[in-house]
């Protein structure tokens, strides 16, 4: 019976004036059939084994039904060839019969989220119980009266993972009765069992200390414990737990034992609990890993059941279904056939341009735009522009060799005030006429400076001074705040120890500035002012999810972004403070564009302007307030958008090199040269062959690599390399070095801040900026709460998501657990029109995870928690083309992977790593190590491994991306890793070379060493193929054509470059650390939003 339930969505359309486009009508969304022009496949699915299987048994005995990918079938107790009673595109889990037999409860998300269903035994008139659409719900389980239903409620916050509630929902159908409580927000509950007399709920709650949901728990002592929740008094009571936990509880017909599933050292074990005398004692250890050290929103192991005398146990382990004789331990298997058609939606995967030889720069930053509106300002590639609107050609405003940002008009128009960074001699503020003459220096003391603003009589400024970081370095960063200044830099005086973006007010007697950030600051933003002496200070606006709040020039009306998008409202002054978002019904608040938007700024007091990617906006406002009864309201249309236009050629550097003799890994198919020579022209691969077949040209760098193994650079297609940082470029960024010195030439990092990204992207592309090949997603669609969040509520919605990214560059995007399956195809809707690839955050979320594959997801993120997997999950697996990126080194369900090279080598003593990263990086993540057994390992990251390669084997392509965990070094781990699991190491180096490449929709230029492609490479002492640590023995690498010795990361070949200093390199740097100085922003098991 084919699942064909539709959710009518509720759309949430922001509102827009008369004269815009009319949206779409709203329309239903079908899981079954996300949209009309979806493409499928189908394969016949012939198994007798299944992964992750939850089975329940019928009151009379007589049936078991149990659900396999994402169907429910029902069988004789026997065992034989599986009825199917539920299948199609929807997920559905988690079987279970009535008291009476006559019915059966479900989780599914056929209605667009997971919420619990019912069905008749036979698999008819099946209707959602439960209407949840954000906290959603699973593991349900009846009320002896069979009136109700318990099941876990899922709510989260600004961690996605979230945590669980009891909730009891009566079958007439209700909003439902809260039964347990948080503790907070991140611990989970989870399992309910419900005895056959009524009078007690059993679940399992995390109760791992420290109040948060944590990575590398230690499962030898307590992580799940079993409470027992007393219906008639609401009392809660632990039952059992301690070392080993306890979760998964399912309790006898007779009300007299509970089963429970323990962890003993590396086994998961099936215990018997007897609840009179509170003994305990095992009766299966042959069980599959348990989800106790994950997330395990949707169960901490399969259902299974007692048979109704209670002398059997049904459970799942293994792949099969058992029986086990509660007396005599007898393993009896109960077999099982499934042969059933499945529907996969076909895998979305887009190609992407490496190289251009000249492209557009849409990484717009900083723009202003004078009062005459003739003319605009803005940073870009690393310095500062000004245009004639609407169509001059941009130019550079200064010729200083110093990075430049954040521009800013004088009153007259004449001067610019800017910021400057340089490595060595850090920041300043200058002033300069526009036409770039009378270049002045205002600083006197070095710095991080920031958004310096004239007042309007021309005669002081206002700038942030803004503490060290990571990227910059913490020297001269002391007394930060806002100040003013006279115009010249004299008489200088903190005004705020805390805020950003400071302007003078209209009247020039008060400083603005924002408070809480911008993206990825406090979900709270406030605009608040003091006076000239820093008093007075007043809370003028706060909004909960806003990244900017900026007053007009008159300081009568105030325009924000919120989630994104773009507003304007009257500047109301009563008194106190107002709160501020797109919903706010106290006072009108109007949409400026169906459009993303940023740089939002006004030149006069009537016009707001703002842009997204290369293309510059503007709307005017009609000023009503002469008339008490009219409303604020817009002109017309915004404008069509004026492009800017900033155009750059790529680097591309001069001469030929040669490499001879050399062993050639090409990763093209299973090719090896043996005495192998490569010839670069500019950027490319001019030749390739045996030596003896190829003339070396007489212009030609030599170098005999006799020795020497040869292959394509590494693509880190996981990387995450220090863009989350909303601030000034550095002129080297450390972890780029740090990746090409470990021979990454290709960096894909999946989660980060987009100016930041794009901005490295562009000055990497340009030349200005030495390290791996940039690519990134921009911000992640992120479906728990934050300020950068994506709301999908509709497919209007996910296209808005996704052009907004795509408008910087983006030809890949992050679906970041959005809780709704709807949600998610929507996303893949739109980015399938948009022609952007999807790489979703997998989020320890098994079922999650398979609908990916099925809604046809570019690849899957993070490894899958459940392992080993089936022929089920390798059967649909292998019909699709979705990619898998598992991270071992951020290993979920187990200790992270890194931490068996941590171990088991002296990290701080790695000597490349020590040039190119700093010391309090590689000391905090190393010196203190963790110790666990070998088995802890095995049972961790390389049964994972194991995992990865037994899908590899059936043709899943398998990725390399190392997490940004340590930058560079961290690769090699992750390729070992691999490895461990039984990968060939030639198939491990595709993984980590050509399967990247082809993921990112690159494979076409780079990837493998082959005539016309681009001259990524890697040169090595050892060979691989024979050790694969071996990989750690690179001695060149050459990233578009430009050659780096990783002794010293100066440029070589046809060069003769030297790099200037790291901060972290200047005298005495060492011992001026800050103790605030950590690495925690992009080390973390998951990315970074998670902190």
């Amino acid at each position: 019976m084919f699942k064909r339930i539709t959710l009518l969505l509720i759309l949430t359309i922001s509102i827009q004036i008369s004269a815009q486009k009319k949206q779409e009508e709203p329309t239903k969304w079908d899981v079954n059939n996300p949209h009309k022009d979806w493409k499928y496949n189908s394969f016949k699915l012939n198994t007798n084994e299944g992964t992750w299987m939850n089975l329940d048994v019928s009151p009379d005995g007589k049936t078991i039904v149990f659900d396999l990918l994402g169907d429910i079938y029902k069988m004789p107790i026997t065992g034989g060839k599986a009825t199917i009673l539920r299948a199609g595109m929807a997920y559905e889990v988690q079987p279970k019969f009535s008291p009476n037999g006559k019915y059966i409860s479900f989780t599914s998300d056929a209605e667009g989220g997971d919420n619990i269903w019912v069905m008749t035994a036979d698999g008819k008139d099946a209707k959602s119980i439960t209407k949840e659409s954000f906290t959603l719900l699973n593991n349900a389980v009846w009320t002896p009266d069979g009136m109700s239903l318990v099941a876990r409620k899922h709510f989260t916050s600004g961690r996605s993972l979230g945590a669980g509630e009891m909730w009891q929902y009566p079958l007439s159908g209700s909003a439902g009765l809260q039964l347990t409580k948080r503790k907070n927000d991140q611990q989970d509950v989870n399992d309910p069992s419900i005895s056959s007399d009524g009078k007690y709920l059993y679940y399992a709650e995390d109760m791992y200390p420290g109040g948060f949901f944590q990575y590398n728990k230690d499962p030898n002592n307590q992580i799940y414990g079993i409470n027992q929740y007393n219906f008639e008094t609401g009392e809660i009571t632990q039952i059992t737990g301690g070392p080993g936990g306890a979760a998964r509880p399912v309790i006898s017909k007779d009300g007299k034992f509970l089963a429970f599933v323990k962890r003993i050292r590396t086994k998961s074990v099936l215990y018997i609990h007897e609840l009179e005398t509170g003994k305990e004692w095992s009766i299966y250890e042959n069980l599959s890993k348990d989800q106790s050290e994950a997330w395990a929103i949707f169960g901490v192991y399969p259902y299974f059941s007692w048979t109704p005398d209670d002398k059997d146990i049904l459970i799942w382990a293994q792949g099969k279904i058992n029986k086990i004789n509660i007396e005599t331990r007898q393993i009896t298997n109960i077999p099982f056939e499934v042969n059933q058609e499945i529907k996969l939606a076909k895998t979305h995967h887009v190609k992407r341009t490496v190289f251009e030889e000249e492209f557009t720069s849409k990484m717009i930053k900083d723009v202003q735009t004078s009062a005459d509106e003739k003319t605009i300002i803005f940073t870009s590639l690393g310095h500062i522009y000004s245009k004639e609107l609407p169509n001059g050609i941009p130019k550079r405003i200064t010729t200083l060799t110093d990075f430049e940002a954040e521009p800013s008009f004088s009153l007259d128009e004449k001067s610019v005030l800017f910021v400057t960074w340089n490595d060595e001699n850090l920041g300043a503020i200058y002033s300069v006429n526009l036409d770039g003459s009378g270049l002045q220096k205002i600083t006197k003391e070095k710095g991080i400076y920031r958004t310096p603003k004239y007042n309007n009589a021309g005669s002081k400024i206002t700038y942030l001074k803004e503490s060290g970081n990571g990227d910059q370095g913490f020297d001269y960063t002391k007394k930060t705040g806002i100040y003013i200044a006279d115009i010249d830099g004299s008489n200088a005086k903190m005004v705020s120890e805390s805020g950003e973006f400071p302007s003078f007010s209209a009247d020039d007697k008060r400083i603005f500035f924002q408070t809480g950030g911008s993206f990825f600051g406090g979900l709270t933003k406030n605009l608040k002012s003091v006076d000239l002496n820093g008093k007075d200070e007043r809370s003028h606006f706060s909004s909960k999810l806003a990244n900017r709040l900026v007053p007009s020039k008159d300081n009568k009306w105030i325009a924000f972004i919120h989630l994104h998008k773009l507003f304007v409202a009257p500047f109301v002054l009563n008194g106190s403070e107002i709160n501020v978002d797109q919903n706010t019904k106290s006072f009108n608040v109007e949409s400026l564009s169906k459009n993303a938007g940023i740089n939002l700024h006004w030149a006069s007091s009537n016009k707001v302007f703002w842009t997204l990617g290369d293309a510059y906006f503007s709307k005017s406002i009609v000023d009503n307030t002469t008339d008490p009864f009219a409303k604020t309201n817009l002109v017309a249309d915004e404008s069509a958008g004026i492009k800017i236009n900033l155009k750059s050629t790529s680097d591309v550097p001069e001469g030929r090199i040669a490499f001879k003799n050399a062993r050639i890994i090409t990763m093209n198919g299973n090719e090896i040269i043996e005495e192998g020579t490569i010839i670069i022209y500019k950027n490319k691969i001019e030749k390739i062959g045996k030596t003896s077949a190829i003339t070396v040209p007489s212009d030609a760098k030599m170098y005999d690599m006799n020795g020497k193994t040869i292959m394509p650079g590494m693509v880190d297609v996981h990387a995450h390399v220090g863009a989350f940082r909303n601030g000034l470029s550095t002129q080297k960024h450390w972890q780029f070095y740090a990746n090409l010195a470990f021979g990454v030439t290709t960096s894909h990092d999946p989660s980060v801040h987009t100016a930041a990204a794009f901005t490295l992207e562009e000055l990497q592309r340009s030349g200005q900026l030495v390290g791996p090949r940039m690519f990134s997603t921009g911000f992640i669609l992120y479906g728990a709460e934050g300020d950068f969040k994506a709301v999908v509520n509709n497919l209007e919605d996910a296209r808005f998501a996704i052009a907004r990214t795509k408008a910087f560059g983006a030809k890949s995007i992050k679906s970041y657990n959005q809780p709704r399956r709807e949600q998610r195809q929507q996303i893949m809707q739109a980015a399938r029109e948009l022609g952007v690839n999807v790489v979703p955050e997998g989020g320890s979320s098994f079922y999650a995870n398979m609908s990916m594959i099925f809604d046809g997801h570019t690849g899957i993120e993070h490894n899958i928690p459940v392992n080993p997997v089936y022929k089920d999950v390798l059967s649909l697996w292998k019909n699709s083309k979705t990619g898998y990126t598992p991270t071992l080194i951020v290993n979920y369900g187990g200790m992270n992977g890194e931490f068996e090279w941590y171990q088991k080598s002296n990290v701080w003593e790695n000597k490349t790593l020590l040039k190119y990263t700093p010391r309090y990086v590689i000391d905090t993540r190393s010196r203190h190590r963790t110790m666990v057994p070998e088995e802890e390992y095995i049972n961790g990251h390389v049964l994972t491994s194991k995992t990865v390669t037994a899908l590899a084997n059936e043709g899943v392509k398998v990725n390399l991306g190392a997490h940004g965990q340590l930058q560079g070094l961290g690769a090699h781990w992750e390729l070992w890793m691999l490895q461990q699991g039984g990968m060939s190491n030639h198939d491990a180096l595709k993984a980590a070379t050509i399967n990247g490449a082809d993921y990112i929709g690159a494979a076409d230029e780079i990837g493998s060493l082959e005539k016309g492609k681009l001259a990524d490479l890697i040169i090595m002492d050892k060979n691989p193929l024979e050790d694969i640590q071996n990989s750690n023995s690179v001695i060149y690498t050459m990233v578009n054509g430009r050659l780096y010795d990783v002794d010293t990361m100066n440029e070589i070949g046809n060069y003769d470059a030297k790099r200037s200093k790291f901060y972290f390199e200047m005298d005495g740097y060492n011992q001026g650390v800050p103790f605030n100085a950590n690495t925690n922003s992009f080390t973390t098991p998951t990315c970074s939003c998670h902190n």
